[in-house]
């Protein structure tokens, strides 16, 4: 990997609102500025992975953090709360994850005269859902990444939405596939030679997510199919979605495996995994699907579809679509065997090809001493 002094023997401070999610989709790249005799500090909540990311070399400093929801007061302390971090810490360089810590601690970053580097992981519900949240988080964007070396968003949609509200500008911008894909710690699996097909769903169990299209096209395969087709769930529900749960791990519609943390051992089992979401930055699950060999089908939306080459490694179905997903996921009970095998083998080698963490965690820097060289 090329070297770039302008960020190597630096102090960098690293903002995140979930250690998991830092731990697990950013650790190649703490690594390789660790590597590279950076000092790194990371602020964010307490979690079960900060012993973790401490074992990589990074020093932890906790922060309260609400990652959903917006509450004035809360905001202000934690905009505080990064400008007595700025100063205790005094970095040469902070990069930011995920909303909160992206436009408060531009903000701090911006008082303190600090180079800041962000990344926007997904626009989530508060920019797709429109009205005045929408225009209310665009403006709190445009004024926290004013002064940023350089923007990087995980697919073009989101970069163009964005550079056409007006929040960023786009030769400020830069757009990776996702956080890449560890091809080695999500290994090409042997395909299941079981007869029951098993799709697999992975992820928080949300109306955002298309279960709800996805349960009624799974009722309607269990009509046709009988038990020769199964869904695994995996992944927490939000409180209203635990009765429609109940019912369908009852009815035998599902089986609801819950949160868990290994979750390789799905993805072995799975023939198929299936992600209808409504908007997604870039879907982890779909790169570690496709990793392991496994076809997957999803909605045909930026941050879903740059995963899969329709017709080759999966397929892809139209958003908020019942009926085309239905279709899709039947076309693909219909596929032989060999087919479906085929299908994931793809998907590996274009992962392989395009996704690979190694390759992303290197345009992530080239992309970082760009943006300071230019500034």
């Amino acid at each position: 990997m090329s070297e770039s002094r302008l960020i190597k023997n630096k102090r960098i401070l690293v903002l995140a609102n979930f250690d998991m999610g830092l731990y697990k989709f950013r650790k190649a790249l703490l690594k390789e500025l660790i590597r590279m005799e950076n000092e790194v500090y990371i602020a964010l909540p307490e979690g079960e992975f900060i012993p973790e990311l401490e074992k990589l070399g990074c020093c932890f400093v906790a922060v309260e953090l609400e990652r959903r929801g917006m509450n004035p007061l809360r905001d202000i302390r934690l905009y505080r709360k990064y400008l007595s971090i700025v100063k205790l810490i005094r970095p040469d360089l902070v990069i930011a994850y995920t909303i909160k810590p992206n436009i408060y601690g531009g903000l701090a970053c911006r008082k303190k005269k600090v180079p800041f580097v962000s990344n926007i992981t997904g626009l989530g519900s508060a920019i797709e859902g429109g009205g005045l949240l929408r225009r209310l988080v665009l403006a709190m964007y445009k004024t926290g990444l004013k002064n940023a070396k350089i923007i990087f968003f995980e697919n073009e949609g989101n970069r163009d939405m964005m550079v056409k509200a007006g929040a960023v500008k786009k030769d400020n911008t830069r757009v990776l596939r996702g956080a890449g894909v560890d091809t080695n710690e999500y290994p090409l699996l042997p395909y299941p030679k079981e007869n029951t097909l098993r799709f697999l769903f992975v992820g928080r169990i949300m109306k955002e997510k298309g279960v709800e299209e996805l349960f009624e096209a799974m009722i309607r395969l269990k009509a046709d199919y009988g038990d020769n087709v199964i869904l695994d769930v995996v992944g927490l529900f939000e409180e209203s979605y635990q009765l429609r749960i109940n019912t369908l791990q009852a009815d035998g519609i599902i089986n609801f495996h819950g949160y868990q943390t290994d979750i390789k051992q799905f993805y072995e089992t799975a023939h198929c995994v299936v992600l209808p979401s409504y908007h997604e930055g870039m879907s982890n699950v779909l790169l570690e699907a496709a990793s392991c060999g496994r076809p997957v089908i999803t909605s045909n939306i930026n941050g879903c579809m740059e995963a899969v080459e329709n017709d080759v490694t999966g397929y892809l179905c139209e958003v908020r679509d019942e009926e085309s997903l239905y279709s899709m996921m039947k076309r693909f009970c219909n596929l032989s065997p060999e087919e479906r095998e085929t299908m994931g083998k793809a998907g590996r080698e274009r992962m392989i090809a395009l996704f690979d963490k190694t390759m992303i965690v290197k345009i992530t820097m080239d992309g970082m001493t760009d943006g300071l060289q230019r500034h």
